[in-house]
């Protein structure tokens, strides 16, 4: 019996036939929700909380593309600069200027890297993800600490900034990797 020939073509989804501005303006619109709820999941460090946003971060990296992570995270930022209470302790100009800041402006350049690294499929093996998802965390941890040091001097900034972070940030990366192939192979089965 000859069998049909398969296509390639990606399912229909209820948001296939959306315009494609709308698709993507609805894929920044939740990652940034997202983001925001995340920075409000934490546990009271000082200087810096220890929050959720890494591992979003990571995720909207590895999942969008460089552009659409770039706009997520951009946007994210931009709110809290306008003053909106999107980070872990409200938003605004000093919010940005304050301990955080260096991590803050970390995410948009991680997520962005991290798109990068992991576009076209190049996040086909654990290990390759794991490693790209390492190479961003350590990019936001130099932009904060740089920051932070600039702030409190580079022993504290070490020690209270980035020293008790490196366990959880372990972990989220994990979380996050694990998140983004659960993500893959839920959209290979769906065929997109």
């Amino acid at each position: 019996m000859i069998q049909p020939a398969r296509s390639h073509a990606p399912r229909p989804t209820a948001l296939g036939a959306w315009p494609r501005w709308l698709q993507l303006g609805l894929a920044v619109v939740f990652a940034d929700i997202l983001l925001a709820l995340s920075a409000h999941v934490q546990v009271p460090f000082w200087p810096v909380p220890m929050t959720l946003e890494t591992l979003v971060v990571l995720a909207i990296g590895a999942f969008y593309a460089p552009a659409l992570a770039t706009a997520t995270v951009g946007a994210f930022l931009l709110e809290g600069l306008a003053g909106l209470p999107v980070f872990a302790h409200g938003g605004g100009p000093a919010y940005l200027m304050g301990p955080t800041g260096g991590y803050l402006v970390g995410y948009l350049v991680a997520a962005a890297l991290l798109s990068a690294l992991t576009v076209r499929g190049r996040r086909r093996t654990m290990p390759r993800l794991l490693l790209a998802m390492t190479v961003a965390d350590a990019v936001v941890f130099a932009l904060g600490f740089a920051w932070l040091a600039l702030l409190i001097g580079p022993d504290k900034a070490w020690l209270a900034g980035v020293l008790p972070f490196l366990p959880a940030d372990a972990l989220k990366i994990v979380l996050a990797a694990a998140t983004v192939r659960a993500g893959d192979a839920w959209m290979a089965q769906r065929g997109g």
